[in-house]
C-alpha cells in the first residue's frame, strides 16, 4: 500500500511539468488593439507584414500613459515604429470608424486618436469596462497618407495600449 502511494506521488510530481506545459495559459498580457482599419499589429497577426513576436500577441502593445509611439515604448515591438516596413495602407474617408477588439477588459479612462502630434479624437471612458469590441467615429481633419495613433488609456493602472493605423484619407 505504501509503495503505491509513493509511486502515485512520484508520478504526480513527474507529470506536473508536462501538464503545465500543455495546458493553455491565461492571457495575463492580453488586452486590446484596433482591428479595423487594420492596425500595424493586426497586419502582423495576419502575417501581412513580418514583424516578430507581435504576430502572436497583437493585443499586448502596452506602455506608460503619455507615449506617442506605435510600440508603446516596448523594445520587443519596435518593428511597429518602422514607417518603412511595408505597412498596408487602408483607404478611408475623412470621417472614419475605428474598431477595437479586447481580449481583457480594463476600466477605461479614455481613448485618444492622433495624427502627427495633433489629437483628432477623444472619447471618455468614464471608468467603464468595454465589451469585447468598441467603435469610435473620428473626424480625421486631414487628407492623404497619414499614420493614426490610437490610444486606450486605462483608469485602473498607469498604462495605456497603443495602435498605429496607416490610412489614405480621401
Amino acid at each position: 500500500m505504501l509503495r503505491r502511494r509513493i509511486a502515485a506521488a512520484a508520478a504526480g510530481v513527474l507529470a506536473a511539468p508536462l501538464v503545465m506545459a500543455v495546458l493553455p495559459t491565461g492571457q495575463a498580457s492580453a488586452h486590446g488593439y484596433v482591428s479595423s482599419p487594420p492596425s500595424r499589429q493586426a497586419q502582423c497577426a495576419k502575417g501581412q507584414v513580418s514583424c516578430g513576436s507581435i504576430k502572436y500577441e497583437p493585443q499586448s502593445v502596452e506602455g506608460p500613459k503619455g507615449l506617442r509611439s506605435c510600440s508603446g515604448g516596448n523594445s520587443g515591438f519596435a518593428d511597429l515604429n518602422d514607417d518603412n516596413k511595408g505597412w498596408k495602407v487602408t483607404n478611408v474617408s475623412r470621417t472614419t470608424t475605428f474598431n477595437w477588439v479586447f481580449t481583457a477588459r480594463h476600466a477605461t479612462a479614455s481613448y485618444e486618436y492622433y495624427i502627427g502630434g495633433t489629437r483628432v479624437g477623444y472619447f471618455a471612458g468614464n471608468g467603464q469596462q468595454p465589451g469585447s469590441t468598441i467603435s469610435h467615429t473620428v473626424n480625421l481633419n486631414a487628407s492623404g497618407r497619414q499614420k493614426v495613433l490610437a490610444i486606450w488609456n486605462i483608469s485602473d493602472t498607469s498604462n495605456a495600449f497603443y495602435a498605429c493605423i496607416d490610412v489614405n484619407i480621401s
